[in-house]
């Protein structure tokens, strides 16, 4: 069977307060993802690379059945998952859940088999079933798929130049992953939730020590109007989506007004890892102080900008966030993401 190449590994030892005994996070392998146990039947997933998924996931074995969050970014990622899925468990998807609507984590949606349950926000719904217009028309996801032809034509230019050996096959992988990313966006259908909710909803899975409560939970808006953390309070692990990531999050249809207070919904669970969207799982709560900071600094910058009539696109080149550079690698002088600041210019004239 297809991407069924399993290697194991073991990744930190975590001493327990019991004294001699201790946990392990099980790091399973397949030739496309990556599964790490944080807890007891929880894994985060990542891509290895081979196949273009963009997004992270996570998987909740249980006794009988298995709920998976985030397709990835199409329905060929969505099937690599599937497929990979038999490394860790032979209990069937039950539900997939979508912690926002965006591309990169709910175009696989439509890979998933018939009868299988999509649960997400009443707002993921809407956007999915094309209520306020075709997603695949939209700026953010234009903005990231558009330039993927440009980008394969130029890999193949560098594969053509390429003379070291070992720099070609590199280059040539690279092609072979963003080719097939390129033609999987065409395949894409978006394919909404068929079970919603407002701001709440508890499901509970059976395990072998009884059930697992899984809580989905909206707090309001926030990197879109329809964010869902999903927080497993016996494991205290939460699963963030992108509204909380390791590094500084897309803006380009946040509500970056409401997101500090959203996120404050966050910081009241009791969890000791959250789970990424993008990037590593996380075990500390101080980034979600830092990018409350950031988020209220850039909303009072680009309101300054906005009253003084300043443009948007003159605005993304001029506010200057570096006075956050010591939580945030990537800010290294004055400029922010001009589909950032013209979301936020978008509210502002509402």
């Amino acid at each position: 069977m297809k991407n069924r190449k399993i290697h194991w590994s073991w990744l930190s030892l975590f001493l327990l307060v019991s004294g001699l005994s201790y946990a392990q996070d099980r790091v399973v392998e397949t030739d496309t993802h990556r599964f790490v146990e944080i807890a007891e039947g929880v894994w985060h997933v990542t891509g290895t690379g081979s196949v273009f998924t963009m997004s992270n996931a996570m998987v909740l074995v249980g006794e009988f059945d298995t709920l998976v969050v985030d397709s990835h970014v199409t329905p060929a990622a969505a099937r690599a998952l599937l497929d990979s899925l038999p490394a860790i468990t032979d209990k069937p998807v039950r539900y997939l859940v979508n912690s926002h609507y965006h591309f990169d984590h709910a175009h696989g949606n439509q890979a998933f088999p018939e009868g299988i349950d999509i649960i997400g926000h009443e707002f993921t719904r809407a956007k999915l079933s094309g209520d306020f217009g075709n997603v695949l028309e939209e700026n953010t996801f234009k903005s990231f798929s558009d330039g993927v032809p440009a980008t394969v034509a130029n890999l193949e230019r560098q594969v053509a130049a390429a003379t070291d050996p070992t720099r070609k096959a590199m280059l040539q992988e690279q092609h072979r992953v963003q080719r097939d990313y390129m033609n999987a966006i065409q395949e894409v259908v978006p394919t909404p939730p068929n079970i919603t909710l407002e701001t709440k909803m508890t499901l509970f899975q059976v395990v072998t020590n009884g059930s697992r409560e899984i809580q989905l939970l909206h707090f309001g808006r926030a990197h879109t109007g329809g964010d869902v953390v999903i927080y497993l309070p016996q494991e205290k692990v939460a699963f963030t989506g992108d509204m909380m990531l390791p590094g500084l999050a897309y803006m380009g249809d946040g509500h970056v007004d409401e997101w500090p207070d959203t996120l404050e919904g966050l910081k009241s669970l009791d969890f000791d890892v959250w789970l990424p969207g993008h990037g590593l799982a996380m075990r500390s709560k101080e980034p979600i102080d830092h990018f409350q900071a950031y988020l209220k600094d850039l909303w009072d910058k680009t309101t300054q900008m906005h009253s003084q009539g300043v443009s948007a696109e003159q605005a993304a080149q001029q506010i200057d966030m570096t006075n956050h550079s010591a939580n945030y690698a990537q800010i290294r002088g004055p400029g922010v993401d001009p589909r950032a600041i013209r979301r936020i210019y978008q509210l502002l004239n509402n």
